[in-house]
C-alpha cells in the first residue's frame, strides 16, 4: 500500500498503525507502519531519534491497553473513533482520530490515526461528545447540582450508570490511604445477579489489593476488561486482583480512578457490563467520574468542616456547639430521643491542681482517659464536652436501675485512673419533660456531688 500517498494530504501529526489480526479475531503486534512529515518531526523532538517505519508503536507512544483496543476496533472491526483523554503520567491531553482503511492482507488491518498533543484540557473538545454520552452526563450533573441529600442522590446516579453499562453492579468505592481503608460510597446490584455487595468484600485485606490497582491503569485513563482474554492479560500482570475479581464473579470490568488534584480519592466501576457498547461506556464515565469526583471531594471537605465545628480535638467526644444544637433541636421538636432517657453531667475534679502542678499535658490527658471512660460506660449515647473540664451525656431509652448502675461503673473506672476523679449528677426525663429543665437538675446534682468531694479532700480544692 502507497502509505506516502495517503498521509500526504494530512497536516496534523498523522500516522498508519497496522493491527495484526489472528484468526480467532483476537489481536497480535500493533506497529506504526508509516507516519507524515508532522509525525516524524514530532518523534525526533520528543524521542531525539528518528521514526523508522513499521516500528512497533511502543518504541514511540506509551503502551496503554485501551489505545491498543482503539486500535484493534478501528483497523480491524472498521469502527472510526475518537477520543479526548489525558495522559496522567505525562501530565497532558491528547485528542485523537482513528479512521480504517483498507487492508491488502488477510492477516493485517491498517487505520489513519491523526493526534494532537497539549498541555492544557481544551473544555470544547471535552464536551464534544456524541448526543447520547452528553444527555447521560448531563442528567448526572443536574442532579449533583440540584441535591439536597448528595448521599441518596449518588445512591440515584450509581443506578443510571449501572443501566448506562448495562452491568450487575456498580459501585464508587472511596480510599483512605492513611487508615488504609475503603468505604462503600454507593453501589447499585442488578437483581438475581449473584453478585454480593461491596460491603462483603470490605475487610483488612482488600486495601492490598486496591493499592495494586493504579499500578495496572498505568498511563490510561481506566482499566477496561472485556473478554478471558483481557482477564487473562490482568492474571499475567496482577495476579492478586485477577484472583479477588474471578473469585467474586466477574467476568467484565471497568474501573475508573476519581481525582482530585491529581489524588486518587477513590474509584468508580462497574462489573460484567455490556461489552458490545464498551467504546460508549468508556467515553460516558470518563467525563462523568470527572464530575463525580468533584461532588465527592467538596462532600468530603464539607464533612470535614462539619466534623471540626462539631467534635471536640481534644477528646473526641461532641463539642458544646454540638450540643447546643441538639438541645434546640429537642426543644423544637425536629429531634425526638427515646423515653425515658437520662441527662448525666460529669465534671472533674482536680484538674487545677494537676494543671498547675503537673503542666497542660498531664491535664489534657486526664481529659482524654475521662473521654474514653464516659465512652466505655455509655455506649452508643451522645457525649459532650460541655466546657473544659464538663461532660454532658444523652442515654436515650434508659431507666432509673441502668442509670444507678452506670453512675456506678463511671466512678468504678475512674478509680482505675491515677487522677481521675468524676463528680456526678443526673437526672431522667419522661413523657414530655423538658431537656433544658433535666440539664439544670443533672447540673445541680453533679455540683452536690463535687462539693461532697471536697468536703472530704480539701488539699485537692483551688489548688
Amino acid at each position: 500500500m502507497n502509505f506516502d500517498r495517503i498521509l500526504s494530504d494530512y497536516r496534523s501529526k498523522t500516522c498508519v498503525i497496522s493491527v495484526e489480526k489472528y484468526p480467532d479475531g483476537g489481536y497480535g503486534n500493533i506497529r506504526i507502519a508509516a507516519g507524515n512529515k508532522a509525525h516524524c518531526d514530532d518523534m525526533l523532538q520528543v524521542m531525539h531519534r528518528p521514526f523508522v517505519p513499521d516500528s512497533p508503536y511502543g518504541e514511540y507512544l506509551p503502551q496503554n491497553k485501551n489505545f491498543e483496543d482503539y486500535c484493534y476496533r478501528c483497523a480491524i472491526l472498521g469502527q472510526p473513533l475518537h477520543a479526548y483523554v489525558p495522559l496522567p503520567q505525562m501530565g497532558l491531553w491528547l485528542n485523537m482520530f482513528l479512521l480504517p482503511l483498507e487492508s491488502d492482507r488477510e492477516d493485517l488491518g491498517y487505520c489513519v490515526y491523526s493526534y494532537d498533543i497539549a498541555p492544557q484540557a481544551d473544555s470544547e473538545k471535552r464536551a464534544a461528545l456524541s448526543a447520547d454520552t452528553t444527555a447521560a452526563v448531563l442528567k448526572t450533573c443536574i442532579k449533583l447540582r440540584g441535591s439536597e441529600d448528595l448521599r441518596q442522590t449518588f445512591r440515584e446516579i450509581i443506578e443510571d450508570i449501572r443501566q448506562i453499562c448495562d452491568s450487575d453492579l456498580c459501585c464508587i468505592l472511596l480510599t483512605d490511604r492513611e487508615t488504609r481503608s475503603c468505604i462503600n460510597f454507593c453501589e447499585a446490584i442488578k437483581p438475581g445477579c449473584g453478585l454480593l455487595s461491596m460491603d462483603a468484600y470490605l475487610d483488612e485485606s482488600f486495601y492490598d489489593v486496591v493499592q495494586t490497582w493504579d499500578d495496572t491503569i498505568g498511563d490510561s485513563t481506566c482499566v477496561i476488561l472485556k473478554d478471558e482474554r483481557d482477564m487473562e492479560w490482568l492474571r499475567s500482570g496482577n495476579p492478586l486482583w485477577h484472583k479477588s475479581l474471578t473469585n467474586a464473579g466477574t467476568r467484565s470490568l471497568v474501573l475508573l480512578p476519581l481525582k482530585n488534584s491529581r489524588a486518587t480519592i477513590g474509584y468508580l466501576w462497574a462489573v460484567n457490563f455490556n461489552t458490545e457498547n464498551t467504546v460508549k461506556i468508556k467515553e460516558t464515565l470518563e467525563l462523568t467520574s470527572f464530575f463525580v469526583a468533584s461532588e465527592i471531594s467538596n462532600y468530603q471537605l464539607l464533612q470535614r468542616l462539619e466534623v471540626l465545628g462539631s467534635i471536640d480535638t481534644l477528646t473526641g467526644v461532641q463539642n458544646r456547639n454540638k450540643m447546643n444544637l441538639m438541645v434546640d433541636d429537642v426543644v423544637s421538636g425536629r429531634t425526638v430521643i427515646q423515653t425515658p432517657y437520662a441527662v448525666v453531667f460529669a465534671d472533674l475534679n482536680g484538674l487545677k491542681r494537676i494543671n498547675d502542678e503537673e503542666g497542660h499535658i498531664a491535664g489534657d490527658l486526664i481529659l482524654k482517659k475521662a473521654a474514653e471512660v464516659l465512652r466505655a460506660t455509655f455506649p452508643r449515647c451522645d457525649i459532650y464536652r460541655a466546657g473544659g473540664d464538663e461532660f454532658m451525656v444523652v442515654a436515650p431509652g434508659m431507666d432509673e436501675a441502668t442509670l444507678r448502675d452506670r453512675k456506678r461503673k463511671i466512678k468504678e473506672a475512674a478509680n482505675a485512673v491515677e487522677g481521675l476523679v468524676f463528680a456526678v449528677g443526673a437526672c431522667m426525663v419522661r413523657g414530655d419533660d423538658d431537656i433544658r429543665a433535666a440539664m439544670r437538675f443533672a447540673d445541680q446534682a453533679m455540683y452536690a456531688d463535687k462539693k461532697e468531694y471536697y468536703a472530704d479532700h480539701p488539699e485537692q480544692k483551688y489548688r
